[in-house]
């Protein structure tokens, strides 16, 4: 029997010719992976995310799942509690009535608020909101100057 070495395996950045896969990871959550398969498409289109950006893009995916959850939440049980205390009969413990003490922020609107920062951060590196594409646009138009600035130096000095 001939001793076959396995074909050598490309580093993780060169797999699916740089870009992400279109199939999202088995290991994200149901909404996240509907997240992964909606926005592949158009940063595959713009060719600024690669492979090695993977992490980013995950991340993006769970805090949309994240704050998809805490909302949920929030429509459920609303965006405060009333705190009440049970006021009691002194000597036979009957309960008399309850007194308000204050409202209590539902812990979900806090996470809402955490992903939300998190969404737009990575949202802007990606290229996903209108103030990140506007970033790559110029980033862009300025290597496309410097290309041509350097072109038009070099045809001056010949």
């Amino acid at each position: 029997m001939a001793n076959k070495s396995p074909a050598k395996r490309k580093p993780f950045y060169e797999q699916n010719d740089r870009f992400l896969p279109i199939d999202p990871p088995n290991y994200l959550g149901t909404v996240a992976r509907s997240v992964w398969t909606k926005i592949i498409p158009y940063l595959k289109a713009t060719e600024k995310v690669e492979r090695i950006d993977t992490f980013l893009v995950e991340t993006y995916c769970t805090n949309y799942e994240i704050y998809k959850k805490a909302y949920e939440d929030v429509k459920e049980n609303g965006i405060q509690t009333e705190i009440k205390k049970v006021i009691q009969a002194q000597g036979s413990g009957e309960i008399l009535g309850e007194q308000s003490m204050g409202f209590r922020k539902n812990p979900a609107v806090a996470t809402m608020k955490d992903a939300t920062e998190t969404l737009n951060k990575i949202g802007i590196q990606l290229g996903l909101t209108p103030k990140g594409r506007s970033e790559l646009a110029e980033i862009a138009g300025s290597q496309a100057d410097n290309s041509s600035m350097k072109d038009k130096m070099a045809a001056f000095f010949k």
